[in-house]
């Protein structure tokens, strides 16, 4: 368990999913985890990858503090509701859901599978008000400027994004980096490393109802976070040197293999 939970830190803090989009498979299919036990693990596990990488990409200047917290003004509300509603749905019905889902997300991300950077936005409307732009240096010295665009698109899509985190305990990594890099028009790096400062505050604001409800175990909680928190550290590392038409590449396998699982397993085939 732990062993697995290293490879999905190095994952979620690599691609933005926080690790549970991962740990909720493991966890259920090769463990036998009942899925609301998994869950409560894996809302642990994200806190655990957001502390780990966002401080590093913070400190790199990767992550677009100003975008992160206005977005959040969404995630954490969806993501109480999400929370309070998942107690009335029976394991099967979270699995098909959480399986779908990523099915979903896989569409608008393979239609730029091979974008490197997306054309610069013309700054306007919420976008300009607050001011939602930013810049990074690549490891060559390059300055990457960007703008976002689609704010409100953007701010509902976090919405779904926490009500999704809160209800499947992943982080909705997912969402938010589809949000951020199909809707807001954001570099995949930025969307990535913003996500992971944003999924520690989406998952906090739903966990304490995870722990009230005894759904947060800490036989398996405790390993799955150290594990977590360690593979975060080794991908933050991996992240500069990994281009963003790879770490799109990487971000759509792992949705896949992860929704196949999920469904097989709703449907009853080990």
């Amino acid at each position: 368990m732990l062993i697995g939970s290293i490879a999905a830190g190095i994952l979620g803090s690599l691609v933005g999913l926080g690790g549970g989009v991962v740990i909720i498979p493991i966890l259920t299919i090769f463990f036998g985890v009942n899925i609301h036990f998994a869950i409560g693990a894996s809302i642990i596990s994200v806190i655990a990858t957001s502390s780990g990488a966002a401080a590093t990409y913070v400190k790199d200047k990767m992550t677009n503090l100003r975008i992160g917290m206005f977005l959040e003004l969404a995630t954490t509300t969806g993501a109480v509701l999400g929370a309070a509603v998942a107690v009335y749905l029976n394991s099967t019905i979270l699995e098909i859901v959480f399986g779908s889902v990523l099915l979903v997300s896989l569409i608008p991300l393979v239609r730029k599978i091979g974008e490197e950077l997306p054309p610069k936005q013309e700054l306007k409307g919420i976008s300009k008000t607050l001011s939602l732009t930013g810049e990074y240096t690549e490891r060559n010295g390059t300055t990457i400027q960007y703008n976002a665009t689609n704010a409100k698109t953007g701010l509902s899509g976090m919405f779904a994004a926490g009500l999704i985190s809160g209800l499947l305990g992943i982080g909705s990594g997912t969402f938010k980096v589809i949000s951020m890099d199909v809707a807001m028009k954001l570099p995949m790096r930025v969307s990535t490393t913003t996500s992971n400062f944003m999924i520690g505050v989406t998952a906090a604001a739903s966990a304490g109802i995870y722990y009230l409800r005894g759904d947060i175990d800490p036989i398996i909680a405790a390993p799955v976070a150290l594990g977590i928190l360690l593979g975060s550290m080794i991908g933050t590392r991996l992240l500069m040197r990994t281009k963003n038409t790879m770490i799109r590449k990487i971000f759509a396998i792992a949705l896949a293999l992860s929704a196949i699982e999920m469904i097989l397993r709703a449907a009853g085939i080990s």
